[in-house]
């Protein structure tokens, strides 16, 4: 049995939606920053780094929310998991990008306008964020110029590790209005029934 480590409201989401994309059968474990469950000695036995989420698979055990889906697509997603090598190549390469590019800019945006007290957001970091992802977004908008998803006509792990990202401007409320093609692709993927599970997960919670 599959068990992933962590709540809706953190990167676990990201690996919640890959797990309900393949349909596959698990278990959750809710550690939480918010109890501090995620310093706790069997927790940090786990993931040393405290940070969420981990997986445990078997004798398989992973951190790193995109490593995670990246593993998952390869071991049981074959719709989700392309042939070539150049194309497992290209989910990797997206993968990375979109954390090296995006990821540390949009979760700037999102503390500053909804997650930190209205007293201590920033207007300053909330522009300077949102600046610092028009030219990853151009990429990306460039990219989907001629083709569906990211590899081509079908939805893959690539898209699902982008788009997990990329969610956090729709939370930050973050305008897409320049990027037509990246809004139409980011919509159709958040709008997966198993992304929206997660969300409905994570609403509840």
């Amino acid at each position: 049995m599959i068990t992933l480590y962590g709540i809706t409201r953190s990167r676990a989401a990201r690996c919640l939606w890959m797990l309900e994309e393949l349909g596959l059968p698990y278990e959750r474990n809710l550690v939480s920053q918010r109890d501090g469950s995620n310093k706790s000695p069997e927790y940090l036995a786990i993931n040393p780094n405290g940070k969420l989420p981990a997986l445990e698979d078997g004798d398989t055990v992973l951190f790193e929310s995109l490593a995670i889906n990246l593993y998952l697509a390869d071991k049981y997603g074959k719709a989700l998991w392309p042939e070539s090598p150049e194309n497992r190549a290209l989910c990797f390469q997206w993968s990375l990008w979109v954390v090296n590019e995006m990821e540390d800019d949009l979760l700037q945006v999102l503390f500053h306008t909804v997650l930190l007290p209205e007293e201590q957001r920033l207007e300053d970091k909330v522009a300077q964020g949102t600046e610092s992802v028009q030219k990853p977004l151009g990429v990306l908008d460039d990219i989907l110029k001629n083709r569906a998803y990211l590899l081509g006509d079908d939805f893959s792990v690539a898209d699902l590790n982008v788009a997990s990202v990329l969610s956090w401007a729709i939370f930050a409320r973050m305008p897409l209005d320049a990027y037509p093609k990246v809004d139409d692709w980011l919509t159709r993927c958040l709008g997966r029934p198993a992304q929206q599970k997660v969300f409905a997960e994570r609403a509840a919670e």
